[in-house]
């Protein structure tokens, strides 16, 4: 989402900005291309020769260097969204009021890009009056205001106003700067995760799945422009992004519910939960002891959703399966897909290394339902997932 974006990073005076030396890190590591400014304040809380490291290039501190002029008019056209982070209570009132005493305020003022800025400040500060209409008089012309942390803060108080982690920050900038429209209008449902099918009390039956894979592409789809639901079976890993719509659930059957009500009103389905097979016929109600040298347990199969959702599918929607195969890997996910009525199916085998299960990583192969493939060879699921959601977008244009 950030390769190849183009970021003026403006740190002002704050115990903050230490925080900056990582942030600068995880953006040029996602392709981004970084810029630094400071204010003449900042540089007593964090190396320029750092940040010109990790950047690439050379810190920009004053109006005019060695003789050179630093054309801040340049910079603030050349930046496709600026950033101040830290962005301290000075700074922000001198913002709201258009003063312009340093470079990183002549930039932010020759800025024709968004700007975003980052609070970090001490509780009371914070809490002022003057610093939240500061606040308000930015929002108003369109300035990205992130919100501060609450906790341990320079002073030693407890309370609001920690500057937003790098990590946030970035999700700031992908969710509400640069995501794309590519499926502005549209809804997606999808589900991810494993279903656990209680034995007693203590016990469940369930499989391997992370949910990873499901939760990378309800975040593509998300960062695409979709507005997206996401039917989460029990997992330990969570979305980035507050406007996904989350509906937990734990069993097959809940996962049944939930689906078959959601998908009527959805443009697309992206079925990747690992949804269990079979239940307990009979869950006891107290945790069974261990007694008996042998143990069963009698399973019932379970409703099999993707072809519910196939059978009710109307012309206009799109329904997406997948398949973790491990041998006749191709023949047996075309079965699949023709058998559940399916447009497209993406097949995982075990057999490749790096894929399946609990890995960050996947290779799969998008199959269509008129025969065509496309294969992704091995990459981060994150990679993908924005893959696997922009060939959907293509095939269906």
């Amino acid at each position: 989402m950030l390769q190849g974006k183009r970021i003026i990073l403006g740190i002002t005076g704050s115990i903050a900005a230490y925080k900056c030396i990582m942030l600068v890190r995880l953006l040029t590591k996602q392709g981004a291309e970084v810029r630094v400014v400071m204010s003449k304040a900042a540089q007593d809380f964090v190396s320029p020769l750092v940040l010109s490291t990790f950047s690439g290039h050379p810190v920009w501190m004053e109006f005019h260097e060695n003789n050179v002029w630093n054309n801040h008019v340049e910079l603030g056209l050349w930046g496709d969204v600026m950033l101040i982070a830290p962005a301290t209570c000075h700074t922000l009132g001198k913002m709201a009021n258009g003063l312009c005493d340093n470079l990183v305020l002549a930039t932010f003022l020759s800025a024709r890009c968004p700007v975003v800025v980052a609070p970090a400040m001490d509780e009371d500060m914070f809490l002022h009056p003057a610093t939240q209409a500061s606040m308000a008089m930015l929002r108003s012309r369109g300035t990205l205001v992130l919100d501060v942390n609450t906790g341990s803060l320079a002073s030693g108080l407890h309370g609001p106003g920690r500057m937003a982690e790098p990590e946030e920050m970035i999700q700031a900038l992908c969710s509400q700067v640069f995501r794309k429209q590519d499926f502005a209008g549209k809804k997606v449902l999808i589900s991810a995760g494993p279903t656990q099918e209680s034995i007693d009390p203590v016990r469940f039956i369930s499989n391997h799945s992370s949910g990873k894979m499901g939760i990378a592409i309800a975040e593509a789809m998300y960062l695409l422009g979709a507005d997206v639901t996401l039917v989460a079976g029990p997992m330990h890993v969570t979305v980035q992004y507050a406007g996904i719509r989350v509906i937990p659930v734990r069993t097959a059957a809940e996962m049944e519910t939930v689906c078959l009500s959601e998908f009527p009103s959805a443009d697309i389905g992206i079925m990747a939960a690992a949804v269990a097979d079979y239940r307990p016929v009979q869950i006891a109600d107290e945790k069974i002891k261990k007694q008996a040298e042998s143990w069963s347990i009698s399973l019932a199969k379970t409703s099999d959703i993707l072809a519910q959702m196939g059978e009710m599918k109307h012309p206009d929607q799109v329904l997406v399966g997948f398949a973790l195969e491990t041998e006749n890997e191709e023949v047996n996910a075309q079965a699949k897909l023709i058998r559940k009525k399916l447009d497209y199916i993406v097949l995982n085998s075990l057999r490749d290394p790096g894929a399946g299960f609990g890995t960050d990583t996947n290779q799969v192969t998008i199959m269509r339902a008129d025969g065509a493939q496309m294969k992704l060879t091995l990459a981060s699921k994150n990679d993908i997932a924005l893959k696997l959601c922009q060939s959907l977008k293509v095939w269906q244009s």
